[in-house]
């Protein structure tokens, strides 16, 4: 019981002081990696603090990383690394280059003495359930990105309320935590606005949509647009080497399905940009000069890490709209 130390009338909250307490006992090496912490309750009976105080003090400590529970045997030390202040749970759906962007930006963002576990959960949600689960108590934040996976809400509200971020798509069910977030639907219609001065000298708008991963929103939205702006339009799940005619613009999600399309009409000697059209979404470096410059309509994700950084540093709640808009480019 040495290595606790709880005085009253200091102005400092009781399970703050269990947390430093443990923190300087680490610092001086008197609890070790291994080493077993007093019981719950010879901490409430030796300072007469109640166990909700006592484990607010050792929950803190375990989202940390610091100590670790054995059901029916205690707290035990896990690791000694005392500097660290926030132990980040970050769940992605899949690795790509915007998220790449994403996770650059905050880790720069982030600062010093935070520690950043990332996971992906491809779009599985037996593995996203499984994840979150697993996950539960380990973390003082959940960063997750839940994509447009049904029956996810039940699994993330197992999570303490206040202690989780939603990233990149959100959905009523999730409306009581912050967020910051892409409205896909507003995203495209809007973008496409921006371009329709170039896009009314083409005859057909083509959506290549699989709809296993793409947002529900960008499809509802290219609709609600063709539909107002009276442009004939079709949505396709894939382009498999198909013919491709002169007047189609192609608004393509999938970067595969963007080679694809580029390959065939070089194969039909269709000049990009005069022949037909592309709209490519999400922004890279080599959108920039390929086909001397594909036009995309593009959140952008540095921001987003940068948004994601603040909200976490300063706990703010709200729910952020992330701006997108759409890059006139040769391709258009």
């Amino acid at each position: 019981m040495n290595i606790i130390s709880i005085q009253s009338n200091i102005g400092l909250p009781k399970y703050r002081q269990i947390i430093l307490s443990v923190e300087k006992a680490i610092e001086e090496e008197k609890l070790v990696k291994g080493d077993r912490l007093p019981s719950v309750n010879k901490v409430c009976l030796a300072f007469s603090l109640s166990r909700d105080t006592v484990l607010l003090g050792y929950d803190e400590l375990k989202k940390r990383g610091i100590i670790y529970a054995i059901p029916g045997k205690g707290y035990y030390v896990k690791s000694v690394e005392i500097n660290i202040k926030q132990k980040i749970f970050l769940l992605f759906d899949e690795l790509n280059s915007f998220k790449e962007d994403i996770y650059n930006s905050f880790i720069q963002n982030i600062g010093k003495n935070v520690q950043v576990d990332i996971f992906f959960h491809h779009f599985n949600v037996q593995v996203f359930q499984k994840l979150i689960t697993d996950s539960n108590g380990n973390y003082t934040k959940y960063i997750i990105m839940p994509t447009n996976l049904t029956d996810v809400a039940e699994a993330i509200k197992n999570l303490p309320v206040g202690e989780v971020i939603i990233l990149d798509q959100t959905n009523p069910d999730l409306k009581l935590y912050p967020a910051v977030y892409q409205n896909h639907e507003k995203d495209i219609f809007e973008g496409l606005v921006k371009g329709k001065a170039r896009m009314d000298k083409y005859k057909k708008l083509i959506l290549i949509f699989p709809g296993f991963r793409e947002p529900l929103g960008m499809k509802t939205g290219f609709i609600a647009f063709c539909t107002k702006y009276d442009f004939k339009f079709d949505i396709i799940t894939e382009f498999t080497n198909g013919e491709i005619n002169a007047g189609d613009l192609y608004i393509i999600p999938n970067d595969r399905d963007l080679v694809r399309v580029i390959e065939n009409a070089q194969s039909q000697s269709l000049k990009l940009g005069t022949d037909f059209g592309i709209i490519s979404y999400n922004e890279t470096p080599l959108k920039k000069i390929v086909a001397n410059g594909i036009a995309t309509i593009s959140t952008d994700f540095e921001m987003m890490g940068e948004i994601l950084a603040d909200m976490v540093l300063h706990g703010r709640k709200q729910q952020i709209e992330n701006k997108s808009s759409l890059l006139i480019r040769n391709s258009l």
